[in-house]
């Protein structure tokens, strides 16, 4: 863990765990380190990173948390769920790919909260070079990257889960962008259920 926050202030990116998949992650708020993950990822600077937290008051140092975010936090944070808020001037345009909205997660997995908690908002791109299947292992994730592209590898053995759900709640209502581990029907009456 100690060698993964060293390598973060670095500027190097890691490979950790979530509750879904490995993430590659990068300090969003290096903007080189940021750059960096497209880089290796071979993704075009327009598609927006998702950013991972430790907890739901860490959302608050990205993004502005309206009511739906936090009705939806209290039933499913930490856990799969990607809520889409209007993000902070802190979380510079080219994690977001411009847009003035960022995804943010709080991924229920023990190493990915200790290593946000630690350091702090890291990004969670799925830990795979850009349109190739994401290895549900550490082993198949190296394979894809190119020796020296990521400082640590955080191994937790095989993660094999349905991605996050995520949702759209920058206008106060809920817009499902993916239904993921989370169903449709369980967001609708998280957010009727106050």
């Amino acid at each position: 863990m100690h060698q993964a926050i060293v390598a973060l202030k670095r500027g190097e990116l890691v490979v950790y765990p979530t509750d879904t998949l490995y993430a590659l992650g990068a300090d969003v708020f290096n903007e080189s380190a940021v750059r960096r993950v497209f880089k290796v990822k071979n993704r075009s600077f327009d598609i927006p990173l998702p950013v991972a937290v430790a907890s739901f008051n860490d959302i608050k140092s990205v993004a502005f948390v309206n009511d739906v975010a936090k009705r939806l936090a209290e039933q499913f944070l930490p856990g799969p769920l990607t809520l889409i808020l209007n993000k902070k001037s802190s979380i510079s345009d080219i994690v977001t790919g411009s847009l003035d909205k960022v995804a943010v997660r709080v991924p229920k997995n023990d190493i990915a909260l200790e290593l946000l908690s630690k350091f702090g908002p890291l990004t969670a791109t799925s830990a795979n070079v850009h349109e190739m299947k994401t290895p549900q292992d550490a082993k198949g994730i190296k394979k894809q990257f190119k020796d020296g592209d990521i400082a640590i590898y955080l191994d937790s053995g095989k993660l094999n889960s349905l991605p996050s759900t995520i949702v759209d709640i920058t206008d106060k209502t809920a817009k499902i962008i993916r239904e993921g581990a989370i169903t449709k029907s369980d967001i609708l009456d998280a957010i009727r259920h106050e």
